[in-house]
């Protein structure tokens, strides 16, 4: 590597490592508690699991969960029917209005018996406040793409440190800690060290967050097309004169793709069923597919498949990048591992924001004190001293 790509690189890595730090720490910080969030929502009272052992005497009716939802909120409107994907459990959001991006109430049911089981909080309590921070900032979309710009320069700090980090340590041992030297170059050893054990760990993390930022622009981009499209033959007819039983939706969905099951079913006037339709999100039931939706247009008067398509590349992405980002496809294990990578990458931050302000108050003569006996120059020297 030439002096001054060398040079290039190290300035690239130091001014968007310290451009973002903060905000990383904060999305660390945030993250950490957000790993165990099902956990969490338990032991705070925000869920409950259903009853371990139920006798069921007959399948659940659906449309009994329904009937039961609006009437413990007869002003507001039925958005989404929600499959649980580990437990059995049913969940029922109603928003204000049909076209509400926010829920109103979200209502908990036993898959098997149907029973009432909790009412979860909705936009309040801790882990709410927590995941308000960690995405948007408590600023909306606005704060969302800030922090998905953030975490692009955080890849950029990522990919630039590995880079620099060959110049910088070949001659020493991998894992060397020079305990004996300065504080600033046991921490810089210290720096180095876990910032490459845990690159690839930090750049997915990274690179899913941003692609995570994208949820709703996506979304809106994706009903503005394909969804746009398959509806649009029904623009022009009069609404419904009655609508299907959802138990009947669901065992057209299920007919129609037997080899996946249900995941979540939006209501007629929502902004994915559109006036005359349920569409019904079905997911695959292995481990990679169970990530995967396939969305199918059902007449709600009729409860005939009007139209099924596949999803766009881009939401693909999404789906398969949202459990990724917060450790959610390996059980308490992975979350874990996803937890203690987190503490580390934080030290990562807050070690190289302490370099960074103690190399400003030294000066040449102690820079260049920090030389290895060896000829290792560590931060400080000069690019041509380092990769020569």
């Amino acid at each position: 590597m030439t002096v001054k790509a060398f040079k290039t690189w190290h300035l690239v890595h130091k001014w968007t490592s310290l451009i973002c730090t903060a905000f990383l720490v904060l999305l660390c910080l945030t993250g950490l508690p957000l790993v165990f969030r099902d956990e969490l929502a338990v032991w705070l009272g925000d869920a409950v699991e259903p009853p371990e052992q139920v006798t069921a005497t007959a399948p659940v009716v659906l449309d009994g969960l329904i009937q039961d939802a609006r009437a413990r909120r007869p002003q507001e409107h039925i958005k989404l029917l929600i499959r649980d994907d580990e437990d059995p459990a049913w969940f029922v959001s109603l928003g204000e209005t049909p076209e509400a991006q926010d829920n109103s109430a979200l209502f908990m049911y036993d898959a098997r018996t149907g029973a009432f089981l909790h009412a979860l909080p909705v936009n309040e309590g801790l882990l709410n406040l927590l995941f308000k921070l960690h995405v948007e900032l408590l600023a909306g979309l606005p704060g969302t793409l800030f922090l998905g710009a953030m975490g692009l320069l955080f890849v950029a700090s990522v990919v630039s440190g590995v880079v620099v980090y060959g110049p910088f340590m070949r001659k020493l041992p991998f894992g060397t800690v020079r305990r004996e030297r300065s504080p600033r170059l046991w921490w810089l050893d210290i720096h180095n060290l876990l910032g490459i054990v845990t690159v690839v760990w930090a750049f997915v993390v990274g690179f899913t967050g941003v692609v995570n930022t994208l949820d709703r622009p996506l979304l809106a981009y994706w009903q503005m097309t394909d969804i746009a499209g398959m509806v649009a033959p029904w623009e022009d007819r009069p609404p419904p004169a009655v609508m299907r039983p959802v138990d009947e939706i669901v065992r057209t969905a299920e007919a129609a793709a037997p080899e996946m099951i249900v995941r979540f079913i939006a209501f007629p006037g929502t902004p994915f069923g559109g006036p005359h339709h349920y569409m019904a999100f079905m997911r695959g039931q292995t481990p990679l597919t169970s990530r995967l939706l396939t969305p199918l247009l059902i007449d709600a008067e009729t409860a005939q498949v009007s139209d099924s398509r596949h999803l766009p590349w881009y939401l693909t992405a999404l789906l398969l990048s949202q459990p990724l980002h917060f450790g959610d496809y390996g059980g308490l294990p992975l979350k874990i591992l996803w937890a203690l990578l987190d503490v580390i990458t934080i030290v990562v931050l807050l070690s190289g924001l302490y370099l960074w302000w103690r190399k400003r108050r030294m000066s040449v003569e102690q820079l260049l004190a920090e030389t290895d006996p060896n000829g290792a120059v560590m931060m400080g020297a000069s690019p041509g001293q380092v990769i020569r």
